[in-house]
């Protein structure tokens, strides 16, 4: 980890959640922005006054593309995710950056089937990095690293009360996260 965590970071961070890398904001009049790097998401975390802060967060099933361009007098990150979730923090230190950018395709192997797209511009001035996450017909892992995988399509139609015990047990394994369950819990019970 780079820096101390911000005071917020106590009260948005799952229990057991690791922080793998935390960046700043380099210069600003207001309190910092701060892009922290956890095993399981990118958060964005707005410090305001009077302990207010406004906070964004990506899970990496639903990061489509991360993009930093390291400047000479600073840096820039454009992250963007599924449902047009979009997070953009500029102003930060180069090699911060950059190390944020290795931790966050660190991460994203981590948990990928295939591995990462990274793409590398080189330029006079500045470096741009793009990493691309690679649409899998995997979507999740399961705790014990076996894979779970969507069976093809069968002409007979399941029964909604099966579909809810196979949701629950998802749910429980952690495979889906908890507004993904809901939000499909939620339309199979419309279909009893």
């Amino acid at each position: 980890m780079s820096e101390k965590l911000p005071k917020a970071a106590s009260k948005i961070l799952e229990p057991d959640e690791k922080v793998l890398f935390t960046v700043r904001k380099k210069i600003s009049l207001e309190k910092p922005k701060w892009l922290l790097v956890t095993d399981r998401r990118i958060i964005y975390l707005d410090e305001k006054i009077l302990g207010r802060y406004e906070v964004k967060a990506i899970p990496y099933q639903k990061l489509e593309r991360v993009e930093v361009e390291l400047g000479i007098m600073s840096s820039e990150f454009i992250i963007k995710g599924e449902e047009d979730i979009r997070l953009k923090v500029g102003w930060m230190n180069k090699e911060q950056a950059r190390n944020t950018i290795n931790a966050i395709k660190d991460a994203l192997n981590a948990i990928a089937v295939e591995p990462v797209g990274v793409e590398i511009n080189k330029g006079l001035t500045h470096e741009t990095w793009v990493l691309k996450k690679p649409k899998e017909l995997v979507t999740r892992f399961a705790p014990a690293g076996e894979t779970i995988t969507h069976p093809p399509a069968t002409a007979e139609k399941e029964d909604p009360l099966e579909k809810l015990k196979k949701l629950k047990e998802l749910y429980d394994m952690g495979v889906i996260s908890p507004e993904e369950y809901e939000e499909k819990r939620k339309k199979l019970l419309e279909q009893i």
